[in-house]
């Protein structure tokens, strides 16, 4: 697997492809690699000023760096952030070379693995590709240097997400085109790769489907940063049933779904090693038996200097009504 960790000393993990740290290596930026993780860790929620502050750089420095990140495609630019947001959007910054009608031609008519590529693609989205359309599959293919057999596997996804979301419509090719830097970005150029990813998309995809449900979500998508936010949870190693108590905690202290404060309630939980629903529970048994060994302790603290004081009043009270 081309995957390398990163651990330190907490208990949060982030794994980067070998293919993007290869990029940022050959980039021979610190300040690009430096902010590359820092927007890992804050998943793209933050500004340029706050990054700086963090970094102890200036903000210049930091919108030098985005432009790095920027160019060799590891980020997208949010339009409504000076941060980028996390490289697993899917369009890629960094632009492809070129390519001419003539070389496609060339490798058309020289019976090329890339002539059976454009057949079967072809053939997999029933109809016949315009001109556009076979440079991006060539910068698929030529570009990117994925295998063919990938870019097959690529192409079936593709199609499978695609008619889920639309009712059936075919991918357009620039859909696949997107989806491909994504694969390439996150290191997927073998068909053990490509399956293992699928997979782990599969398993990701069901359990947002519980958490969606979870979270009364209806009749729509997560948005972007909903997603991630999501996506972060299950990274972290919660089930629905986790999410389900940290949203009722959330309306309740809130009085509406506030993902800021549910997203600290999850990672509270997490750097204390508390993922499952009886993990959760029994971390409050242990307060509630906690807080009422203090009140069996000190029971005046149980209702407050204030209301001790009320109290001596009113035995004041009394003891000047019996007098009279």
């Amino acid at each position: 697997m081309s995957d390398m960790k990163l651990i330190p000393k907490g208990p949060e993990t982030v794994t980067l492809a070998v293919s993007t740290i290869d990029k940022l290596i050959r980039a021979g930026d610190c300040d690009a690699a430096l902010l590359y993780l820092y927007i890992l860790k804050t998943r793209g929620e933050s500004d340029a000023t706050q990054a700086a502050a963090e970094m102890g750089k200036n903000p210049g420095e930091i919108r030098t760096a985005m432009a790095v990140l920027s160019r060799l495609g590891l980020v997208q630019l949010d339009d409504d952030n000076d941060v980028p947001a996390h490289d697993t959007l899917d369009a890629p910054f960094a632009e492809p070379r070129q390519y001419t009608i003539d070389e496609i031609k060339n490798e058309l008519e020289y019976g090329s693995v890339f002539h059976t590529l454009v057949e079967e693609t072809q053939r997999r989205i029933g109809k016949i590709m315009s001109p556009d359309e076979m440079l991006r599959l060539f910068g698929i293919y030529d570009g990117l240097r994925l295998q063919p057999e990938v870019i097959l596997q690529l192409i079936t996804h593709c199609i499978t997400e695609s008619r889920g979301r639309s009712g059936g419509r075919m991918p357009s090719i620039r859909y696949i085109e997107k989806t491909a830097y994504t694969w390439e970005r996150e290191g997927i150029f073998t068909l053990e790769r490509a399956e293992e990813y699928l997979k782990d998309l599969e398993t990701r995809k069901s359990i947002r489907g519980e958490i969606k449900r979870a979270l009364q979500i209806r009749d729509r998508e997560f948005s972007e940063t909903e997603k991630r936010f999501v996506d972060g949870w299950i990274a972290m190693g919660f089930d629905a049933g986790a999410v389900d108590i940290a949203f009722d905690r959330t309306v309740i202290k809130t009085g509406k779904m506030a993902w800021s404060y549910m997203d600290s309630i999850m990672k509270s939980w997490h750097n204390k090693n508390i993922h499952t629903v009886q993990e959760i529970q029994e971390k409050d048994k242990k307060i509630d038996k906690h807080s009422a060994f203090l009140d069996a302790v000190n029971p005046e603290k149980k209702f407050g200097s204030a209301n001790n004081e009320d109290i001596r009043r009113m035995e004041r009270l009394l003891n000047k009504i019996k007098e009279d």
